[in-house]
């Protein structure tokens, strides 16, 4: 939970994760990775970032829905997440058939705090430029970051992508948001 503190201290810049400061600099780096690698199906660099425990959600509906009772167009766990990046690497997926090219951009980067288990609670906004031959789609939102350093390194423990269209029909979502 964050605490008024925590956001004190967001504000500067800095979170902490495992009791080391990051920095606003490490944390764009590291979110900018994550985006370039989506970007250019680099399916084994993009598993490569997530924790053991990880968490990907994109909620349907409403942002504030439960996964665990009500639909989400994704809420994947680790398995899932593997489960998903093989089908991707097969280059056979019908929804992705030929695959999307695809850019993204991220903005209004903010560390938003800790969570309970001790993660670093990141917000960032982003814009999604597909294009295949359907045509090109504009995908928006927030995404919610939850950042863990693990052998020195910082890896993706959860990520919620709140599309700013949630609550609208979707066309096919067959790549990573």
């Amino acid at each position: 939970m964050t605490t008024e503190a925590d956001v004190a201290h967001a504000a500067s810049g800095v979170g902490e994760v495992g009791g080391v400061a990051l920095t606003r600099g490490e944390v764009e780096e590291f979110l900018f990775l994550e985006a370039r690698l989506a970007d250019e199906s680099d399916y084994d660099g993009w598993e490569a970032l997530w924790t053991d425990d990880a968490i990907y959600w994109v909620p349907a509906g409403r942002a504030d829905s439960d996964p665990e009772s009500e639909v989400s167009v994704i809420f994947d766990n680790r398995s899932r997440i593997a489960t998903r990046l093989n089908q991707l690497r097969t280059g056979k997926r019908y929804a992705q058939s030929p695959a999307s090219n695809l850019r993204r951009l991220i903005s209004n980067v903010e560390i938003l705090g800790r969570a309970d288990n001790g993660d670093t609670e990141v917000g960032a906004n982003f814009m999604l430029l597909e294009s295949r031959a359907r045509g090109v789609q504009l995908w928006g939102g927030r995404t919610t970051y939850r950042l863990r350093r693990a052998d020195g390194e910082l890896r993706l423990a959860y990520k919620k992508v709140t599309l700013v269209n949630l609550d609208g029909p979707l066309p096919t979502l067959g790549f990573l948001i």
